[in-house]
């Protein structure tokens, strides 16, 4: 009995191929979209870590300092005095290739003869051109790189390669290639430019400086003791903590926006089990009688339940299978955003090809499979409880829909609430967070049978005046449907509330930044070195240069600003230092603290402001404190205000200038903000101001430049998002497609009774067509107060509990309005070819019967 069943199952799939195939390709989309996502964030982050174990080696420990680095005097008193043979300087930092899309190389200097037992690379060298020692010694800006980044490159051994580094210039000599052993050792190295000590301080501008010292120290009791000798040697500012922490470190600040990203992918594939969901109903409603004669004739529940579970899991396989290749192929695509996002906000990381991570591709497998059986269970369970003659009513199917209405909506409501409780519960963890706002969509969808059945009565009146008996026919239709009709107007709804909430989102959240750039960037003129990272750059001037640009007539006042990262107790910290003027104290916007007091503890008496973010995750409050790891110790620091802040994520730390100098040795600077004197033309003082720049590779640019480059980092950190919502209408499309086909094929007799009464086929057409229209309507309408629910819950709590910035709800008539615009334009498109068939149908052949 088994088999025959199988084969009936199998026989309906193939005779049905349009309801089978759309059912594929919508697991297939929202696999895909879920594995590209997934795809995406592990190989940016396979990428960094590769690099970071290409640079770090096989060291156990670093010696690290603060923001100039470390004495290079400390490499000689470890190696001689205390006899630790096993260390390594080293000097890192980027450059890039000084073209319109210049690629970003991370510069290495290195002591070659302490290096073997670190980085072993010299020994992999290409026969055909061996490396030799005194070469990278010896010749001036001697450099070696991987064969793989060479050839992307377009060079060869013996080139010689322009080189940009902050605001100079280089130029580096290609002596050598390297021969990675294996593909992950060549992809560790991509992008990794290795010099010597000496032309890596000249060109870092670190003279007589390390950024670490690399060492390798046994986990036995000499290597503890030898832990104990060093750190008592090491000078105040300077610290030894254990490999990778720092790489760590930088990775964790990627960990809320790639979850972000994920929970967003999740949404298509909610999306796509509704379709799922479509697709096994109708195969029971459009089997009752062959399920109802099963069950007379001695096949049992458990018999039928199967037979309905093991078609869905065919179609999810398929459509897994399918999802999984297409998300390859996405993902392809995908990567280039997560990277660019990644490297605007966060910091430099190279991925020049997928990593395809096993645990991906099973997570893709489990996430189709399991959503499809969820999705199944419903209808298999439906199709077992009935009794075989009520198997056999197609009105029992749609009775019992029209009975579970206000059951639905009961639920609907105690879902919505159980996510409200949720939400409120006093907890910062996103994935709880997420839960109960799937938890409430959820609620939405349930909401949306009792809805379709209220708007339709209301409309019902209004249609029969528009368009007379077909009108009244269309509205009825979709009540007397429901159990098609709901689930597709469901479906729909979800995407384009989706896509209103997060547009809605997204527009406040724009709306903030521009506020915040207008009151923020208050000098005139800007002048920095180019920068990696958008967001932040670390890349200095040179003071002479500094000196030329403020003796500029037409110059008011000079704001200095020295971005460094320091690592603290709580993490890596972004710490800025600030030379202000008093005109630029109107810049700031307080959330916490009397500017009449802040100012005057911030200048003189050594007290910090922390930006609102950082304030958030740390739990810090006006009079609170923050350790920093000085050039003279640990120092702590009163914090006296806490101001709004959109550049960062993570937050920020600012102080004065002349409390950092107080405490660090580090008098470079990053950029200038300069106020033009009263009168002084503004692109006339920006003309004087680069003929000082002597060659020099510096951005000047006026207020409203840096504005607009911030908007513009904005708007492609949000690109990916956008895609994600189109390709989750996609899904939606295909759902109220299929639904439409299902009604097709299961209302054909119904038509052909229509058909000859004297329905003309063009009259069928417009009967489908509103009544398509109608469901559409039914979404979009929905749409727009759910949209504007799950926009506030990303503004005010996900967002919140992400990021930790404050916006508000901007919800305007324009995104509003776009809900039930597409809603139309999809179901319009979703029926013109089920409207078409319906009406070239031909009746004889319709009411036909065996």
């Amino acid at each position: 009995m088994s088999a025959l069943l199988r084969r009936a199952g199998w026989r309906y799939l193939l005779g049905h191929p349009w309801q089978f195939g759309l059912s594929i390709v919508g697991v297939a989309l929202g696999v895909a979209v879920v594995i590209s996502i997934d795809l995406a964030n592990s190989s940016a982050e396979q990428a960094f870590t590769l690099s970071a174990e290409a640079v770090m080696g096989r060291a156990t420990h670093h010696i690290v300092g603060g923001p100039s680095g470390v004495p290079e005097e400390l490499y000689s008193k470890l190696r001689v005095e205390l006899g630790i043979r096993l260390t390594a300087p080293v000097v890192e930092g980027y450059g890039a290739t000084p073209d319109d899309d210049g690629q970003a190389l991370r510069v290495l200097g290195i002591d070659p003869f302490a290096e073997q037992p670190f980085r072993p690379y010299l020994s992999s060298s290409a026969p055909e051109r061996p490396v030799t020692v005194s070469a990278l010694l010896t010749q001036p800006g001697a450099v070696l790189m991987s064969s793989h980044t060479a050839e992307r490159l377009g060079l060869k051994a013996g080139d010689m390669l322009p080189l940009q580094i902050g605001a100079t210039r280089h130029t580096a000599h290609l002596i050598g290639l390297l021969e990675p052993s294996d593909a992950i050792s060549r992809r560790a190295m991509d992008n990794l430019l290795m010099t010597d000590i000496a032309t890596a301080q000249e060109w870092l501008d670190m003279r007589g400086r390390l950024s670490r010292i690399d060492l390798r120290l046994s986990d036995d009791g000499v290597g503890e003791q030898q832990l104990r000798r060093i750190g008592a040697a090491l000078p105040a500012g300077v610290e030894i903590v254990p490999a990778g922490a720092q790489s760590q470190a930088l990775a964790q600040m990627t960990r809320a926006f790639r979850f972000n990203l994920t929970a967003m992918s999740l949404l298509a594939l909610i999306v796509g089990m509704f379709l799922i969901y479509n697709t096994m109903t109708f195969s029971v409603v459009q089997r009752r009688a062959l399920i109802g004669i099963l069950r007379a004739i001695g096949v049992t529940r458990a018999q039928v339940f199967k037979l309905i579970l093991s078609e869905s899991l065919l179609i999810a396989g398929i459509g897994t299978i399918a999802g999984i290749l297409f998300g390859i192929v996405l993902a392809r695509g995908l990567i280039g955003l997560v990277t660019q996002t990644i490297n605007d906000l966060y910091f430099v990381v190279s991925v020049s090809e997928l990593s395809v991570a096993p645990l991906s591709l099973i997570k893709g497998i489990a996430l189709g499979l399991g959503a499809s059986v969820l999705a199944a269970l419903v209808p298999a369970v439906e199709a077992t409880t009935a009794p075989p003659r009520a198997v056999e009513s197609r009105s029992h199917i749609e009775g019992r829909w029209r009975r579970a209405v206000p059951r639905a909506a009961y639920s609907g409501v105690a879902s919505i609430c159980l996510g409200a409780a949720l939400l409120a519960w006093p907890s910062r963890n996103l994935l709880m967070s997420y839960g109960a706002f799937f938890v409430i969509i959820l609620g939405c969808a349930l909401l949306t049978p009792a809805a379709t059945v209220g708007l339709m009565r209301a409309l019902g009146s209004h249609m029969r005046r528009l368009f007379g008996i077909l009108g009244a026919m269309a509205a009825r239709d979709v009540v007397a449907a429901l159990s098609r009709t709901a689930v597709a107007i469901a479906a729909l709804m979800i995407a384009l509330a989706t896509t209103v909430g997060v547009g809605v989102m997204i527009h406040s959240f724009r709306g903030a930044v521009a506020r915040w750039l207008d009151t923020s960037l208050h000098a005139d003129i800007y002048v920095s070195s180019p920068s990696l990272v958008a967001r932040r750059n670390q890349s200095t001037l040179p003071a002479q240069l500094i000196e030329r640009l403020a003796a500029v007539p037409g110059v008011a006042v000079v704001n200095t600003y020295r971005g460094v990262t320091v690592n603290t107790a709580r993490g890596l910290t972004e710490l800025v230092a600030l030379g202000l003027d008093p005109r630029s104290y109107a810049a700031f916007n307080f959330k916490e603290g009397d500017p009449q007091q802040i100012w005057p503890a911030f200048q003189h008496g050594g007290a910090v402001i922390v930006s609102e973010p950082y304030a958030y995750h740390h739990r810090l409050t006006v009079g609170s404190t923050i350790a920093l790891p000085t050039d003279y110790g640990e120092q702590v620091f009163p914090i006296v205000g806490i101001f709004y802040d959109y550049g960062s994520d993570h937050g920020i730390v600012m102080m004065s200038r002349r409390t950092y100098d107080r405490w660090w040795h580090d008098r470079k600077v990053t950029s200038l903000g300069i106020y033009a004197e009263p009168g002084v033309e503004i692109e006339a003082l920006m003309e004087s101001l680069r003929r000082q720049l002597g060659g020099q590779d510096v951005s000047i640019r006026p207020n409203r430049a840096i504005r607009e480059a911030s908007l513009d980092v904005f708007d492609r950190t949000f690109a990916i998002t956008r895609v994600l919502r189109v390709l989750a209408m996609g899904v939606a499309f295909i759902g109220v497609l299929s639904a439409l086909m299902a009604m097709q094929l299961e209302r054909a007799r119904e038509m052909a009774v229509l058909r000859a009464n004297g329905l003309t086929p063009r009259q069928v057409w417009r009967l489908i067509t509103l009544k398509t229209g109608l469901m559409g309507l039914v979404a979009g309408v929905l749409a727009m107060p759910i949209g504007t629910l799950l926009a506030a819950l990303l503004v005010f709590v996900i967002n919140r509990r992400s990021f930790g910035w404050t916006m508000q709800l901007e919800a305007t008539p324009e995104l509003l309005l776009q809900a039930p615009a597409l809603a139309l334009v999809a179901a319009m498109l979703a029926g013109l070819y089920p409207a078409l068939n319906m009406a070239r149908t031909s009746p004889a052949l319709a009411l036909r019967a065996e």
